[in-house]
């Protein structure tokens, strides 16, 4: 089943923005997604087993890192990958 999935970040943190960049890399590196980062969230893209598991992953790393991180998310069971706006 495809999903597609809008992702924010917030590090909470002055210096915000390298955790951010760091996350969208991650996920970027991962061939079976596609990833669209635009100025307010990510757009994530591909099968819902492979990016729920990817994306528990990332997280988790992000998480670990040690500094205070709200994600918000929203997944919905349709692939809009390839819908224009």
């Amino acid at each position: 089943m495809q999903v597609s999935l809008d992702i924010s970040m917030y590090p909470l943190d002055q210096d915000y923005e390298p955790p951010i960049l760091d996350f969208i890399a991650r996920l970027q590196a991962h061939e079976q997604l596609t990833v669209r980062p635009n100025a307010l969230s990510t757009q994530v893209f591909g099968d819902y087993d492979v990016l729920m598991d990817l994306l528990t992953r990332e997280i988790r790393t992000s998480f670990a890192q040690g500094l205070p991180t709200v994600m918000t998310l929203k997944l919905v069971n349709l692939d809009r990958a390839n819908e224009t706006v």
